[in-house]
């Protein structure tokens, strides 16, 4: 019988995109006022192209060189900082909130996120959501080694909520991290798959894939009544 719900955070409860949209006018708001020119909006218009054609790894030195803007290493590690340490302007998607709204009454929901520390904490209160769950670990605190797939972050949740692992469902995006881990422990996994997702790839590695796949939050109660 499932008693627990453990939610992955970002491109599961809402758009990872938004929050990445967010960071980067943070970003382009403290380089304009750092530099004086060019404005916040040209500086977010080339970031924003920048990650939306897929470079997701150099976007701060790729958007800088196209603005003809001067930087240097430490600049870029400041950059990162403001992103990671912003405020972000995120809003819980009303689907997302009325699912978690009708589970809380049913089962014990967790949350277990991967991400820098300060990132995801300030994102889960930005949401809202803190009060929804009755465990949350974010892996950061138990070291960057047990990020996803490692087991670490699920295994702290079952001794905390002293539950068995055939109880507990985890709801999630990626397929190359999110479902190694608990398959392996024994928990349901489910793959939510959010249109606007960032992760979209399939992973070829054994175990990867979640048993079951939902292509809207709203179909999680239904799902789990059936199981």
């Amino acid at each position: 019988m499932i008693t627990t719900v453990i939610f992955d955070l970002d491109d599961t409860l809402y758009d990872e995109i938004d929050y990445c949209k967010s960071g980067f006018a943070a970003v382009a708001e403290f380089l304009a006022e750092l530099t004086g020119t060019p404005s916040a909006g040209q500086i977010f218009t080339a970031l924003w192209s920048e990650f939306t054609a897929g470079n997701h790894t150099r976007t701060f030195n790729a958007a800088l060189e196209e603005l003809e803007m001067r930087y240097d290493d430490k600049l870029v590690r400041e950059l990162v900082d403001v992103y990671r340490n912003h405020v972000p302007k995120i809003t819980l998607p009303e689907d997302s909130r009325e699912v978690l709204g009708e589970l809380r009454t049913k089962y014990t929901l967790a949350l277990l996120t991967d991400g820098f520390l300060p990132a995801q904490q300030l994102k889960v209160r930005a949401l809202g959501i803190g009060d929804c769950f009755k465990s949350i670990v974010y892996t950061e605190q138990l070291g960057r080694e047990f990020w996803k797939p490692s087991p670490a972050g699920f295994e702290r949740i079952m001794q905390s909520l002293g539950e068995q692992p055939q109880n507990m469902v985890y709801v999630a995006d990626n397929e190359e991290k999110d479902f190694i881990a608990p398959n392996k422990l024994g928990f349901l996994t489910i793959q939510l798959i959010r249109p606007a997702g960032v992760h979209k790839s399939i992973s070829r590695q054994s175990g990867a894939a979640a048993r079951l796949v939902a292509h809207q939050i709203r179909q999680l109660p239904a799902i789990l009544e059936q199981i």
